[in-house]
């Protein structure tokens, strides 16, 4: 079994860090660069940061962000939010970033994981999914759009289809558990890892140190992503890997 990842995700909204819920109600929570290094000292595996104003002004912003971000840490960090085309791409592996994370844009546009897959390696493109449990269906349906548009398209057929295609590597966000503390959504990180052979990152839903643990053991997840419970010193990066440890789980 490889070492499992623990990773923060920072959205990143006018160069601040900002959390709320199901995008209202922002707070900030702080420097981006300043909490990049803090976390890099702290332990964390990698980074994730979103840019959650991803308008043009925004996308600057982001760039700069990417830039100095880059010159402070040493642990990999991926960028997502407002990709559409392999030159945004090329813009922030430029700017600093390791990894390059699309969602709509990918669901929108597939052939753009293609081609970055083959333009930069299929180790840079992250696909991230919002997926929402679906009753009439009886399975999980993708959302686009910052989960506000449901596409018609399954969960568990599209994480096939990205991994064909070249992605290198799964964002799954839970809808239904994000924002909970009640724990990541095991059923559905399990259904994508079962029949996937790329890494699969679980996010939404941590509230605990042991949810962590959880969702390696439980689902097969790689690495497990939070944000709300690090910004604001709910839980260490520390205390997670501690109880991982703990529970036999290979940590980095």
């Amino acid at each position: 079994m490889l070492a499992k990842r623990i990773i923060p995700c920072l959205d990143v909204k006018d160069g601040r860090v900002v959390k709320g819920v199901n995008f209202v109600n922002l707070r900030d929570a702080g420097d981006p660069v300043e909490l990049a290094e803090i976390y890099d000292r702290e332990g964390a595996d990698e980074l994730v940061f979103l840019d959650i104003s991803a308008s043009h002004e925004g996308r600057e912003t982001m760039v700069d962000v990417v830039r100095k971000t880059a010159g402070e840490i040493s642990i990999p960090f991926t960028v997502g939010g407002g990709i559409r085309t392999v030159e945004d791409m090329k813009r922030m592996l430029r700017a600093g970033a390791d990894k390059i994370g699309i969602n709509t844009a990918a669901v929108v546009n597939p052939q753009l994981v293609a081609d970055g897959s083959r333009w930069f390696g299929a180790q840079c493109i992250v696909v991230a999914i919002d997926g929402r449990w679906n009753a009439q269906w009886n399975d999980w349906e993708v959302y686009t759009h910052g989960g506000r548009t449901p596409t018609g398209i399954h969960v568990v057929q599209w994480a096939q289809e990205v991994e064909r295609l070249g992605a290198g590597e799964l964002l799954l966000t839970s809808m239904d558990a994000d924002g909970t503390k009640d724990g990541f959504d095991i059923a559905m990180t399990a259904a994508v890892s079962k029949v996937t052979g790329i890494p699969v990152i679980a996010s939404g839903g941590a509230g605990k140190k042991e949810h962590f643990a959880d969702v390696f053991t439980q689902a097969g997840a790689d690495a497990g992503l939070a944000a709300t419970i690090f910004h604001y010193k709910e839980i260490s990066i520390a205390e997670v890997k501690a109880d991982a440890r703990a529970k036999g789980v290979p940590i980095r």
